[in-house]
């Protein structure tokens, strides 16, 4: 009867103990080889298995383990050991009958592994020996990159490019992490880490939503909306019903914010007349303010209406330039 070849997979980014029943089962039974000492290596001691470090190529090593037990272990590397895995898999095919070989996944990389790589990343550059440019960054430098990457992404949406959303929103997460990482930075007392935001995050999603975590009643979207205010005014009382409006974001944006906030608490304020203003500036300020709430009526956007106009000259303005100058001969 052939042996057994166990190529045994398992995620870097899971605790080293932290396997299947099956891997536990064939980890403790066979004899493991592997090319390096780890986390792993240590676990697998520890709970009784035998496993030995191959200096160089490892066919020929887990051959005699095969031939001496019956299976043995390769504990495959982050990458899987694909060379090894190929050079295996051409020797057993050339000389059928020495071994079978099989694939075995230990662990899998749970969903978001990936952001402890981007972590793990963004920690390198900007700690000492990494990237002088981000080392040298501080909150207030970086506030408009974020801006940009965040209006690059909606430009993103507003064109219909799902792939060049995914690609946007990289660069804002990449601001995330990097405003994270420059916390750990700040004075003792006022620091923080990426931990605590996304801790922070959690539990806000957790708390806000009790019809999903709690088992709270909300059938409809306008219950849940209501939960949620409610929800949100317990955990920050505030003094006014436009506290915690964004005051820097685009005007005809922050008017029409400033507008659902006085409709959603019943407030009616009507917006300030032109002709009631004395200089030309406040006028237009009115007569614009009076747009925008004659757009949220209609229920029209007018910062996407506005943008999307400008776009649409910025068109008529290129197609009316002359064509550049060419340097060809006449």
């Amino acid at each position: 009867m052939a042996g057994r070849i166990v190529l045994l997979v398992t995620s870097p980014r899971l605790p080293a103990g932290l396997l299947t029943a099956a891997a536990w089962d064939v980890v403790r039974s066979a004899p493991v080889l592997t090319g390096a000492e780890s986390e792993l290596t240590v676990a697998i001691r520890t709970a009784g298995g035998r496993v030995s470090v191959v200096d160089g190529p490892a066919t020929q090593p887990l051959l005699d383990a095969v031939g001496a037990h019956g299976t043995a272990v390769w504990l495959a590397g982050p990458g899987g050991d694909e060379p090894l895995a190929r050079e295996l898999g051409l020797r057993l095919a050339r000389e059928p009958g020495l071994a079978e070989l099989e694939l075995m996944y230990g662990s899998w990389d749970p969903p978001g592994a990936r952001l402890l790589d981007a972590v793990a990343v963004m920690d390198r550059l900007a700690s000492p020996g990494g990237d002088p440019w981000k080392r040298a960054q501080t909150h207030e430098s970086l506030a408009h990159f974020l801006l940009e990457e965040c209006y690059e992404a909606y430009d993103a949406i507003d064109a219909g490019d799902t792939d060049a959303l995914r690609e946007e929103l990289g660069d804002v997460l990449l601001q995330v992490l990097l405003h994270a990482r420059l916390a750990e930075e700040l004075p003792e007392g006022e620091r923080w880490t990426v931990d605590d935001v996304a801790g922070g995050l959690v539990d806000k999603m957790i708390r806000r939503n009790p019809h999903v975590f709690a088992g709270a009643e909300a059938g409809t979207i306008e219950e849940i909306t209501a939960n949620w205010d409610r929800i949100k005014r317990a955990e920050k009382p505030r003094g006014s019903v436009l506290d915690g409006v964004a005051l820097s974001q685009p005007a005809l944006a922050l008017a029409a914010k400033i507008l659902q906030r006085a409709e959603r608490f019943g407030l009616a304020v009507p917006p300030p007349l032109a002709e009631g203003q004395v200089d030309a500036e406040s006028r237009l300020g009115a007569s614009l303010l009076a747009t925008v709430a004659a757009a949220r009526e209609a229920g029209l956007d007018a910062e996407a209406a506005l943008r999307r106009a400008a776009l649409a000259y910025a068109d008529a303005v290129r197609a009316a330039e002359p064509p550049p100058p060419t340097d060809e001969p006449g």
